[in-house]
């Protein structure tokens, strides 16, 4: 399974020659990530969240760009978990134009669960693993 939601790309978004700068392709997709992990119930708070794993970091981040987006509007950000390993889980993504059509960009972003003690990493709760089944590829 997978999930595609809009995001908004805003004038200040764009470079100077009204592209959507390409470090905001990763807010893009980070945008799209959280909100759908928040509608779930997770939160940064612990005391607020629905699940235990709440300090999580972004380990790599890769992203290939075909065709620039321009302008202001509201791309789509396709997305599915292609792995999810012990400590670590591995997005896919797609950046879409709004009728889905156009490939903008695609690559992976890779999360790793970490203890906040320690900040090294810990294990996902099975809580948070069955909510990511909802994203296996």
């Amino acid at each position: 399974m997978s999930h595609t939601r809009p995001v908004q790309v805003h004038f200040d978004d764009l470079d100077a020659m009204g592209l959507l700068h390409n470090a905001r392709y990763g807010v893009l997709v980070e945008r799209a990530i959280s909100a759908f992990w928040t509608e779930l119930g997770w939160h940064f708070d612990p005391a607020r969240s629905r699940f235990k794993d709440v300090f999580l970091a972004v380990r790599e981040f890769q992203i290939t760009y075909h065709v620039p987006i321009m302008g202001a509007g509201e791309p789509l950000v396709h997305f599915w978990m292609e792995r999810m390993g012990n400590t670590s889980g591995v997005y896919g993504f797609r950046v879409l134009s709004a009728d889905g059509q156009t490939v903008h960009a695609e690559g992976r972003r890779v999360n790793v669960n970490l203890d906040p003690a320690t900040l090294r990493p810990t294990p996902f709760s099975e809580e948070i693993r069955d909510a990511a089944k909802a994203l296996a590829a």
